[in-house]
């Protein structure tokens, strides 16, 4: 889950996206391995050949690590079953969404704050002036933890758009001028984000408020109607009166609704 208050970086600049190279990582890493190691082993496979040894240990110490090796690694072992057993590509690239967003604050911020309400107010682009106005309204809220320069500023409204096209909610024009796409969460993304919140002890009412619903442009009584549809492939029931939300839960674990992720 995004972390409240989480000061804004510039570690966006370690690889944005970062898609295909995530997915390396994956396959490459096995449990117990902390980054180091993981970024010696990198180094040692040639897994990115076209990269210098340094930029290497970047992808993988400052973007892999703390989207994916938090909690001794659960998350990347997480997707590494996921990938291993058929999910889908799409799905699993909503997924590192997720994680990127929770990792990166200031990209969750961006993407509610910015893109949403363009998209929800009809607009046709997000541009780098708007997200250079992001940034400056953090900067005058304090939400970093010394005064960006300008040249920072302009380099991280870029990265910003940079992340948004390489999970498509942009596309990629490679101008300041983006273009905004349709982007909604898949089925199997939202059956593994409720059940993920559940199995961290996020009641069932709090799970229809919680805010990496936003990132996919839900407000809670959309995550209700979601959650409700998906109720008829049998994963959960949910029962709904008024503001009162309970979901009967079939998995005992996450690793129970992860099997029945990859057997749909």
């Amino acid at each position: 889950m995004i972390k409240a208050e989480a000061p804004y970086t510039t570690q966006l600049q370690a690889g944005l996206g970062m898609i295909p190279e995530t997915l390396d990582l994956l396959r490459l890493w096995e449990p117990g391995m902390i980054p180091a190691r993981l970024a010696e082993k990198v180094i040692q496979d040639g897994l990115f050949s076209r990269t210098t040894a340094r930029r290497a240990r970047n992808l993988t110490v400052e973007m892999f690590a703390p989207r994916y090796l938090a909690d001794q690694g659960e998350v990347a072992s997480r997707l590494k079953f996921l990938q291993a057993n058929r999910f889908t590509h799409e799905g699993m690239i909503q997924l590192c969404f997720l994680y990127t967003a929770r990792a990166q604050r200031i990209f969750a911020d961006f993407v509610v704050e910015v893109y949403w309400s363009k998209y929800s107010g009809g607009a046709a682009v997000v541009t780098r002036k708007d997200a250079e106005s992001f940034v400056h309204r953090a900067l005058d809220s304090g939400r970093m933890v010394i005064r960006w320069s300008e040249s920072t500023v302009r380099r991280v409204s870029g990265y910003l758009l940079g992340c948004c096209a390489d999970f498509g909610l942009v596309a990629d024009s490679g101008r300041s001028e983006r273009t905004i796409q349709r982007f909604s969460i898949r089925p199997e993304v939202a059956l593994y984000l409720a059940h993920d919140l559940h199995f961290a002890g996020v009641s069932d009412s709090a799970i229809m408020q919680h805010r990496d619903w936003l990132l996919f442009g839900f407000e809670p009584g959309e995550v209700l109607n979601c959650l409700k549809t998906l109720s008829h492939d049998g994963h959960f029931l949910v029962q709904s009166s008024g503001e009162l939300v309970q979901i009967s839960w079939k998995y005992r674990s996450i690793h129970d609704c992860l099997n029945a992720l990859t057997q749909r």
